[in-house]
């Protein structure tokens, strides 16, 4: 009955992908007009390629579909690079593919992920024919993952992890969860929560390996950038709201405002996480009377700035770099919060809302060393960012058991590559044959 019921459901989705098929177009476009596809790359996303596939070797297919997933997997990548394998990397967002063209160009292939529909899958496939495909973290798409299976291409999710909300769904329709799942060679999971739900779920093998996120340094910062903030902002008291969502600016705000008469000069940095709200954000603080210089015009702070709103891209190590004590977003009016683990690096001290349970493991962790603080709402955040900028012994401490935290979690990186090995394998020994096949150069 179960699988009647997978079939009907995989059936439905199928079809209703060929309905919209022909949708696709006005899709993307409106997309492409609130920039976020790249126009002379539509057609990457019909699963046309842009560029050759590589004339020998075998070809691996890794996915992530945003920076933070990229860069997790990055150092990944450069390890299966290495051994001779070809890498094709496919990313979902304009701002992922600029990670992978800055930082991995030169190991592998980027091409944008085809939207999920048959012709779209296949037609990608047909190209690229991958030996294996590996996706990374909680990305599950249907018809790719049915393609794959219908070629007998190996799929792995690695750094996999499946949030309260995704859980929840995949359990209230068990027979679909399996009929999707057992077409995954291996779940490769950040936990053991997540290893768990994956085996609850129909996976059929899983190994815990732990986070790849701590396995990646911090994020960089230019150097000429930061020493010309450190030297217009000085000894300013200061602390962030980083990867802030709508609702949450406010909150910042409110605790400026409550905090400015006890800490003379304080400077509020704002960072939300979708830059294209700069303007909305800036209205909204312009309206409560809050002064306010904006990252992406050049604008520097003075001695009359409130808030450093860090509209900008790619900056996020600068920002961090800027102060000691961050509140991270999507965690008090979002839901799922944001990765921890790269303040943690840095010596900066963590406040987040309760709703982190996307990164459940790593502030579990935090929170039993001391290294993060969890808040309800903003008169708690307003408490204890006023009690670190009075306590530095207190917030140094915070610092070091971040650091502490992070050291305890890393290794997932070569945990992850045991775990490929029996398809990375097979991979390096036909490379190693065809070298050893090749025809003698004549002399």
């Amino acid at each position: 009955m179960s699988d009647a019921l997978a079939r009907t459901a995989l059936a439905a989705y199928r079809f209703a992908g060929s309905l919209a098929y022909p949708m696709l177009g006005p899709y993307v476009g409106y997309r492409i007009s609130r920039g976020k596809e790249d126009p002379a790359r539509r057609r990457e996303r019909y699963g046309y390629a842009s560029i050759a596939r590589p004339d020998s070797g075998p070809l691996l297919w890794m996915h992530a579909a945003s920076v933070g997933e990229s860069a997790a997997v990055a150092p990944l990548v450069r390890e299966i690079s290495d051994h001779g394998i070809n890498v094709l990397m496919t990313t979902g967002t304009m701002t992922s593919a600029g990670f992978v063209e800055k930082h991995l160009a030169d190991c592998a292939i980027h091409q944008y992920v085809p939207l999920d529909m048959k012709p779209s899958v296949a037609r990608f496939l047909d190209h690229w024919q991958p030996d294996v495909a590996i996706v990374a973290e909680s990305e599950i798409w249907p018809m790719t993952m049915l393609e794959l299976g219908r070629r007998r291409i190996p799929q792995i999710l690695v750094n996999a992890r499946l949030s309260d909300g995704s859980f929840k769904r995949w359990k209230s329709v068990p027979w679909l969860a399996e009929a999707l799942l057992e077409n995954l060679a291996h779940v490769v999971a950040q936990s053991d929560v997540d290893g768990e739900r994956f085996r609850l779920l129909g996976a059929r093998a899983v190994t815990v390996a732990g986070n790849l996120k701590a396995d990646v340094g911090p994020p960089p910062s230019s150097r000429q950038a930061l020493a010309e903030l450190e030297r217009v902002l000085g000894r300013r008291p200061r602390w962030a709201a980083l990867s802030t969502h709508p609702g949450e600016e406010e909150l910042a705000a409110g605790v400026h405002l409550a905090l400015s008469q006890r800490h003379p000069g304080l400077l509020t940095i704002i960072v939300p996480r979708h830059v294209e709200r700069g303007d909305e954000i800036e209205q909204t603080l312009a309206k409560q009377g809050f002064r306010v210089a904006r990252r992406s015009r050049g604008e520097q702070p003075d001695e009359a700035t409130d808030i450093l709103l860090g509209d900008t891209m790619g900056e996020m190590g600068l920002y961090l770099r800027l102060t000691d004590i961050a509140f991270l977003g999507k965690s008090v009016t979002g839901q799922g919060g944001q990765n921890p683990l790269e303040a943690a690096m840095l010596g900066t001290a963590v406040l987040s809302g309760r709703y982190v349970q996307n990164f459940r493991d790593a502030y579990q962790r935090l929170l039993k060393n001391g290294g993060a603080r969890i808040v309800r709402d903003e008169e708690m955040l307003a408490n204890y960012v006023d009690q670190l900028l009075n306590e530095p012994a207190r917030l140094a401490e915070m610092a070091r058991a971040g650091a502490v935290t992070v050291e305890e979690m890393r290794g997932a990186l070569p945990r992850t590559l045991q775990a490929l090995q029996p398809f990375l394998h097979p991979l390096k020994l036909s490379i190693s044959l065809a070298r050893r096949c090749r025809p003698a150069m004549p002399r």
